[in-house]
């Protein structure tokens, strides 16, 4: 047996053993997880670790039976412990995922990968290595909306992809070490990596941002990504907005699809309208010189979507990949391709919005 092979079979546990997970990070993003492997038949959570113990006692209560811990040490050393969760800033994702899979733990880390394309490429062969799961928390990719999305673009029923536009704007909390490309337009990002039929994938990026109120980086950010297919797709994240909004419109050529993640009523619209251009080999001889443009206003069809929530589905999903050694809709390629648009728009805003083409090794 390989050494990865015999590393995958120590690190699989059997069908029905509950996986030993721990948390690291007791913040903003935490709780959510502890909530839901705590809520996973599938999982056994045994740790919660955070810098700042009391914070971390407070979140499991006075008569939780999980462990406590500042030192992430003992979570390593742990054999019980087969996989870790980690919900702490984008800088330490690296270091904590590395030490993680040294250790022989599958790993799920908080979006982004990592800090740059390089510590995201050395966690892809430190995973790969081992035989262990390597698994990002790109939580929208789980919602029933992005899996409605997804279905429809990859059986065909929009047509071919003509352009995406998402917006995900609102009044919120101004980061310190992060612009605010970093801290939104992944959920984008993951969201565009997910839904886009195989074959299809941006190949450059050009990034324009704004910093009106001085913060000393953009919380105003706009992305336009070109497709290999020539189609284009445009991302719009801002800090400033006194209005929240969610939506993503995705037009095919044959229907076009509009999620207002704002609406829990009509999350999905989708529309049989827009615009039929005939080619010239349908044309009369005497029309071959005028490409003729007609109008379709078809019907609007509202799809009923199941409401579960998406974290669930993502613990479901890293579940899964680890028991059978196969990868997650969001493993740590699809992290990787994510940063990678992420550096590129990085590059791209500090060069006035030049278009920066993206590497073709990690596509789908």
């Amino acid at each position: 047996m390989t050494a990865p092979a015999a590393a995958a079979a120590q690190g699989r546990p059997g069908a029905d053993d509950p996986i030993g997970v721990a948390v690291i990070g007791a913040g903003y993003w935490g709780p959510n997880l502890v909530r839901n492997f705590q809520g996973s038949p599938s999982f056994h959570l045994r740790t919660l670790c955070d810098l700042d113990l009391g914070r971390a006692q407070r979140l499991l209560g006075r008569y939780s039976t999980v462990q406590a811990t500042d030192d992430f040490a003992t979570v390593l050393a742990d054999p019980e412990i087969r996989a870790v969760a980690l919900a702490t800033p984008a800088g330490t994702h690296a270091p904590l995922a590395t030490a993680a899979l040294r250790a022989g733990k599958h790993v799920l880390v908080e979006k982004p990968l990592a800090a740059t394309v390089e510590e995201g490429k050395a966690l892809i062969a430190e995973a790969d290595a081992r035989g262990l799961t390597l698994m990002c928390d790109h939580t929208y990719c789980y919602t029933p909306a992005v899996t409605r999305i997804r279905e429809m673009l990859h059986a065909g029923d929009l047509g071919d992809v003509h352009y995406i536009d998402s917006v995900r704007i609102n009044l919120g909390l101004v980061q310190k070490d992060i612009d605010v490309m970093w801290d939104l337009a992944p959920h984008d990002l993951s969201i565009l990596d997910s839904i886009l039929p195989s074959g299809v994938h941006p190949v450059a990026v050009s990034a324009h941002g704004a910093d009106p109120i001085g913060a000393g980086r953009s919380c105003v950010a706009y992305l336009t990504l070109q497709l290999n297919t020539g189609a284009i797709a445009h991302v719009h994240v801002n800090w400033l907005s006194p209005v929240k909004v969610r939506t993503t419109m995705v037009s095919g050529s044959k229907r076009t699809l509009v999620w207002d993640d704002m609406n829990p009523s009509q999350r999905i619209a989708v529309y049989d309208r827009g615009v039929d251009v005939a080619t010239p080999e349908e044309l009369a001889t005497e029309e071959r010189r005028d490409i003729l443009v007609s109008y379709r206003s078809g019907d609007m069809v509202a799809p009923a979507l199941a409401e579960r929530e998406a974290l669930r589905t993502m613990v479901d999903e890293f579940e899964r990949a680890i028991r059978t050694g196969t990868p997650a809709l969001t493993d740590g390629r699809s992290g990787l391709r994510v940063l990678e648009i992420l550096q590129a728009a990085s590059e791209s805003l500090a060069n006035g919005g030049a278009t920066v083409a993206l590497e073709s090794g990690e596509q789908k």
